[in-house]
């Protein structure tokens, strides 16, 4: 698994490589820079004519990366042009260093420092087949107002295919919420980790691809890096499933229940049987109501059919939980009281491992803690609008902090929980 950091933990992780590892910043910087022009041009030499390439840059480090990416595809036989979006003497040390070797081998930039130099950017980006965003960085946690944000604007107007590096412009490193304005990049290559706010649905809008470029030192240098979370890969899950035996059988591939589906809604269960077939599971049954059932029944081919007795929950399931190895509960099952006894029926008695989705969160909605006192192994699969339900807050509060909101959820069900998105997130 990646790491992701936050933006605080990037800087100690850089901090950590410059002076403890004695790799100078500006190597760190043409590093990062190299590899994010490896990507670029591997992007763009599969297009069928070499694209001018505008390089936006930015007053901080972000923009030296911008200069050495500018260099790179240069030397590389690209044509680039670039602009500094501020002004030269007030660049940091090793992004000034970077600006200096940009023209150093004849590269030019117009610096924007007011709004009337806006119309020497509008001509260098009507010329662009490809912009490179190097303006701000994970470093940014103000609002993007004035110059900043009417050079966005234009840059996002003018439909060109862009590539920002580390972040786009105006997301927030660490909840991935918008400053105001954002750049809109089809490729976004971030440096040495993945940054908290590119894994969020705010900002799956603005990063396009994701890809990270090296910055030259190993991903655990001295240790671990401190991590807030961690990337599951497709490797990751790959290395957890292994062949079945020549002699398996159904009964030994898992059994699963699915407590789901009520008239009107027995799509949720046949779905819900239907994934846990194609997740391996070798003996589905499907529960519901008498009525439910009866239209399960038609339909089911591999899974097979439960009748849930509301007058008698414990022989009508009882058995049921006991012989399997894992419950999921809630799509489709609807929220009138007889699905919220055999909800709270099935969490207060099954002692294995318990996924709740849709309906079953509902019922526990404003009430989250309830369900830490459940004897099972309780994993939650909430949408943003049910996870908002079960803390007492509206989505957009979750959205705004994803991470915080499951952590809390954690913490108040003493649970695994999974919040769907463009990421899903699963806290434990």
């Amino acid at each position: 698994m990646r790491p992701v950091l936050s933006r605080e933990q990037m800087r100690a992780f850089d901090a950590y490589a410059i002076t403890r590892c004695a790799v100078p910043g500006v190597v760190l910087m043409e590093n990062a820079g190299r590899g994010a022009a490896d990507l670029l041009a591997r992007e763009l030499s599969a297009r069928p004519e070499r694209t001018p390439v505008l390089v936006v840059c930015g007053p901080g480090n972000n923009g030296g990366d911008g200069f050495v990416v500018a260099r790179q595809l240069k030397a590389r036989g690209f044509a680039v042009s670039a602009v500094l979006c501020g002004a030269f003497d007030t660049l940091p040390g090793d992004a000034r260093t970077n600006a200096e070797a940009w023209r150093g081998i004849g590269g030019a930039f117009d610096e924007v420092t007011a709004a009337e130099r806006l119309e020497a950017f509008d001509i260098a980006l009507s010329r662009a087949g490809c912009v490179v965003d190097a303006l701000y960085g994970t470093g940014l946690d103000r609002e993007l107002v004035g110059l900043p944000r009417a050079v966005i604007e234009r840059l996002n107007g003018a439909g060109v295919w862009t590539c920002a590096l580390d972040i786009p412009s105006g997301i927030d490193a660490n909840d991935g919420s918008l400053h105001g304005v954002a750049v809109r990049a089809d490729l976004t290559v971030t440096f040495a980790h993945y940054k908290l706010g590119l894994l969020t649905s705010a900002a799956s809008a603005f990063t396009g691809r994701l890809a990270v470029a090296h910055i030259g030192v190993p991903e655990t240098i001295g240790s671990e890096p401190e991590r807030s979370a961690e990337l599951l890969e497709t490797m990751d899950v790959a290395l957890r499933f292994s062949c079945r035996a020549r002699d398996a059988h159904k009964a030994s591939a898992g059994r699963v229940l699915a407590i789901a589906g009520s008239p009107g809604k027995t799509g949720a269960a046949l779905l819900v049987g239907r994934g846990a077939l194609r997740a391996g599971a070798g003996l589905v049954t499907l529960a519901a109501s008498q009525a439910a059932a009866s239209a399960l029944d038609a339909r089911v081919l591999e899974e097979m059919t439960r009748v849930i007795d509301g007058d008698d929950l414990e022989t009508s399931l009882g058995e049921a939980l006991s012989v399997s190895d894992c419950v999921a509960m809630g799509p489709g099952l609807g929220l009138d009281d007889a699905a919220r006894r055999v909800v709270e029926y099935v969490v207060q008695s099954h002692q294995g491992a318990l996924v709740l989705d849709a309906d079953a969160l509902t019922h526990y909605a404003g009430r989250l803690a309830e369900l830490s006192r459940a004897p099972g192994q309780l994993i939650l699969t909430p949408h943003p609008g049910e996870l908002g339900r079960l803390l007492g807050i509206g989505a957009r509060e979750v959205e705004r902090d994803r991470f915080a909101a499951v952590a809390r959820a954690v913490e108040l069900a003493q649970a695994t929980v999974l919040l769907k998105g463009p990421y899903t997130l699963t806290g434990a």
